[in-house]
Parts: C-alpha cells; structure tokens; sequence
C-alpha cells in the first residue's frame, strides 16, 4: 500500500523527551517499511523517519495561518501522490479539501473527539470513506453515535522494554507524567506518605504550570520522594523496570495513557483512577488495580505485591505491543480498501 501519515507540527517524530502521539506514528511508520509499504509522513520537519518526510509549512496546530498552510499542503500532496490510504493523528481541518474524494480517510483521536467536527467531515465526505478511531473504547464510542468509529490501543515499542520480574524489597512507588493538576502528582504524593513508600516523581513541567510545581509538588521533596525531571525511553526502562507500582491518579478522563502501556511492558503494576480509559487499559486484580478514590489507591500499595509482574509483562505484549497496534491498523486499512473494489 501506498500510506500518507500525518502528525500535528509542533513535535519532531520521534519525540526527544515527551510526545505520545508522535512514538506511536514512529512506531507505524517502521514497521509499516519494514512489511514493504510505501510511506511518506507529514509532520515536523526536523523528524527522522525511515521514509520520505514533508515538513508542514505550518508550525502552530491553533493557528489559523498554519491550518490553511498544512491544508493547501496536504491537498496538494494527496493530488501527486496517488495514495492508497491517508491516515492522519494531526489536525481533522487539514483533510478538510479532499473529504469528498474517494480516498479512504482515517482520523485517528488521541484525544477527547470534537463531535461537532466529526459531524461536519461526515457531512462533508463521500459515503463509506471517512473512518475514524480512538485511542480506546472511551474515545471511539464518544464518536459512534454519528460516525463509524474503531478502538484501536496505543502501543509500546515492547523490545526496548524489559520485563523486570524481581525486584528489591524497598523498591519505590513511581509517578511519571507532566506536572500539572489533572496528572494527580500531588495525589502519588499523598499515596507515597500514607504508605511508607519512596516516591520517584519524572516528567516535564508544562509551560505555565510552575506555580503547582512550586506550591504542591517542591515542598514534600525530601531524601524519600524525589524529582528527577524528563527521562527518555532508556531511563523510563530502568526506572518504571525497578518500581514496585506505577501510581496513575489522574483527575480528568485520560484518552489512553501511553505510561500505562510503558509500566505494564517492564512487568510494573499501575495503581490507577477509575477516569477515561483507566478501567480499560488495567485489569484489576492482574496488571494493576483500579480505583475510586485517594484510599483504595492506598490500600492497593499493600497488596501490589501479590501480582504476576511476568503475566503483567505478557498483557503488555499481547495488547500494546508494536507489532499488535501496527497489525490493527493494516487490517482496518484492508477492510476499507475493500469496499472500493
């Protein structure tokens, strides 16, 4: 197949640090190459992919210049190229001018959907030729009652993880993820001081966010709950590897999680909140717990430790693995392809 991918401007595939959607498109754009397939990807121009790569003139995602800019430069784009498939993890509005051509579409959200944008695409498209996917059945069922919709789940890149299997006895609670209200870092805080427990705390601190960082994060850092930043795939490996759980108290309705996926691949636990795709991504009872509230997320602490993190490090592999996500898209692209024939 010939596949036009496409990832919002402002973060270069792959990511430096952070950016979760930008690794799952490195993620296809591989394994979509390594199975043969012609591939170009439109995202950031300083991205380093094994295919050819457009870079948008656009840089700003809410900036109406660079919409119309990356709109006229995909339409121009998809008018050469002759492609079989155009999926897109970056703005609905650039694929706005070719909705009414015969060209299977894909809109993929990683985030809560505009259903008044889908409502409009669905309007604007031929029949049977837009289709659109959440990041899992939280999003997409937000999408079903007025378009056709797919759950398909992020996925890791499994081999640069290690299941860790043993780990020590004094082994710390983890907290990864921007340091922002809604992430709940404040929460794992609190988790980490009512059980006992040493507390690494990673992730950035978003731009306008330091006013949390400064008034409920810095004040309880101490010789046992500790900041070490942003860490990278090599450090995520080491550091969720040798956790005895991976706290996930978010405060708002988390699309996926992509951390989650990342814990679960080291063979760590996550000790979650019942918000958005929590209650999905986490078995409970068998890779992690979910919970309702600050305390149920306390007593799980004590009893993480009867969970198989072998049989955590096999979920991982089954549900979130490179190869299973990629195989979910091809075989959602072939069953659209059909219905042209």
């Amino acid at each position: 197949m010939k596949i036009l991918l496409t990832c919002d401007p402002e973060i270069p595939v792959p990511p430096g640090l952070y950016g979760g959607i930008e690794r799952i498109v490195e993620v296809l754009v591989k394994n979509y190459v390594e199975q043969g397939h012609e591939v170009i990807l439109c995202a950031n121009p300083a991205s380093k992919v094994p295919c050819k790569l457009v870079g948008w003139k656009g840089s700003k995602s809410q900036v109406i210049t660079s919409t119309i800019k990356n709109t006229l430069q995909l339409t121009q784009l998809v008018y050469k190229e002759k492609f079989d498939i155009v999926h897109s993890f970056s703005r609905l509005a650039y694929m706005m001018a070719i909705m009414p051509f015969d060209i299977p579409k894909i809109m993929s959200y990683q985030r809560e959907p505009s259903i008044k944008q889908v409502g409009k695409a669905v309007a604007l498209s031929k029949k049977g030729t837009m289709i659109f996917t959440g990041c899992s059945k939280y999003i997409s069922n937000k999408i079903k009652p007025i378009a056709e919709a797919f759950a398909i789940y992020n996925c890791v890149p499994i081999d640069k993880y290690n299941g860790t299997i043993s780990i020590e006895a004094d082994a710390p609670l983890i907290f990864l993820g921007r340091l922002e209200e809604i992430k709940g870092a404040h929460i794992a805080i609190e988790v980490a001081q009512k059980t006992g427990k040493r507390l690494t705390i990673a992730g950035n601190i978003p731009q306008g966010k330091n006013e949390y960082f400064e008034q409920q994060i810095k004040p309880y850092l101490n010789e046992r709950i500790t900041y070490i930043g942003p860490i990278d795939d090599v450090q995520k490996n080491d550091i969720l590897g040798k956790a005895l759980a991976f706290l996930m108290p978010i405060q708002w309705n988390e699309p996926f999680g992509i951390v989650m996926a990342e814990a679960m691949a080291c063979g760590t636990p996550v000790i979650g909140l019942a918000h958005g795709s929590v209650p999905e991504v986490v078995e409970d009872g068998v890779s992690g717990f979910v919970c309702t509230t600050t305390e149920e997320m306390i007593e799980a602490v004590g009893k993480v430790h009867t969970l198989d993190r072998k049989k955590i490090r096999q979920i991982a592999e089954e549900k979130y693995s490179n190869t299973k996500v990629t195989g979910d898209y091809l075989s959602l692209y072939e069953t659209i392809l059909k219905r042209k024939k």
